[in-house]
């Protein structure tokens, strides 16, 4: 079997990638393999058409694939809230907290997430045109086995662009090499923009009804890699040693340690309702989605895993 995840060297979507490192799926009974699939929106389309088996990616994802949640459902939530970071250049004049103030910016945004800060722009009474925003992917990602974070990082460093819309190792990165500075924690300081989206684990209606065996195995390993960074943080340097280059493999545990609060596998009503207001807003979902229509209800564990 196949779990595809849009961005490898990152913490994005670590809880997934340590359940086949450590053999977690194996353990399970399953033979699953791990492969990068960039941009989540094309990830999200090979999981509809059969391509991959499990897609650890943005919750909002399926809906590229398809306007309702008719053919894919989140089995688990990998991480609370939305996990992206507003970084401009080091001397921007801009200080955190102010996305409202942007102006005259090139900044790089992997197709989906790009969806959740023009959300956020348009939220904060911005229009990007007006403003002198363009918003568009990193040159240089375009091709397979890219990392959009760090890929994003050394764009800015180059001044390919002005800022981006990455995540947590993409911005650690850029922060430690003193090219970049966080504007926006959509996580920790989001607000509203906290609720838009978050990691999660998905599959196919088809492989859940046909399989639920193997649903819930795969579900039980990324819950026990979950609980097995929690256990022990520096369980994330041995796998990031053997899937990142050797600045991110030493950054990875600290980045992980920060995000532990956040590993709680269920997914509540709550995070669904931000998920619908936010891909309504955005146009991406047609209609209504009730929670058992986004959720696979029989399989998502509860807040004690």
């Amino acid at each position: 079997m196949r779990l595809a995840v849009p961005d490898l060297v990152s913490n994005s979507y670590f809880p997934a990638i340590a359940a086949v490192d450590l053999g977690l799926m194996r353990d399970e009974g399953l033979d699953v393999t791990l492969e990068l699939h960039f941009p989540v929106t094309d990830a999200a389309e090979a999981l509809r058409d059969g391509s991959i088996d499990f897609l650890a990616g943005a919750a909002h994802a399926p809906l590229y694939a398809s306007r309702g949640w008719g053919g894919t459902k989140l089995l688990m939530a990998l991480a609370r809230n939305t996990y992206w970071f507003l970084v401009t250049r080091a001397d921007a004049p801009w200080r955190r907290g102010e996305p409202a103030e942007l102006r005259d910016l090139r900044i790089g945004a992997a197709p989906g997430p790009d969806l959740a800060l023009r959300e956020l722009l348009r939220t904060e009474g911005v229009d990007p045109e007006a403003a002198g925003i363009e918003i568009a992917p990193v040159p240089g990602t375009a091709g397979s086995g890219v990392s959009f974070g760090v890929t994003a990082a050394e764009a800015l460093a180059q001044g390919r662009i002005d800022a981006f819309w990455a995540n947590g190792m993409g911005t650690e990165v850029a922060v430690r090499r003193g090219v970049g500075k966080v504007i926006l924690d959509a996580r920790r300081d989001g607000g509203a923009l906290a609720s838009f989206t978050f990691p999660a684990l998905m599959a196919t209606r088809r492989l859940i009804g046909d399989d639920p065996a193997v649903v819930r195995a795969a579900v039980r390993a990324v819950v026990r890699a979950q609980e097995a960074l929690r256990a022990d943080v520096s369980v994330a340097t041995e796998v990031g040693k053997r899937h990142f280059p050797a600045m991110e493999a030493d950054l990875i545990a600290e980045l992980i340690g920060r995000d532990l609060p956040y590993y709680q596998p269920a997914i509540t009503e709550a995070a669904v309702a931000g998920l619908n207001a936010f891909t309504a807003g955005a146009g991406l979902l047609a209609g209504e989605a009730s929670f058992d229509d986004v959720v696979a209800t029989g399989f998502v564990p509860g807040e004690d895993g």
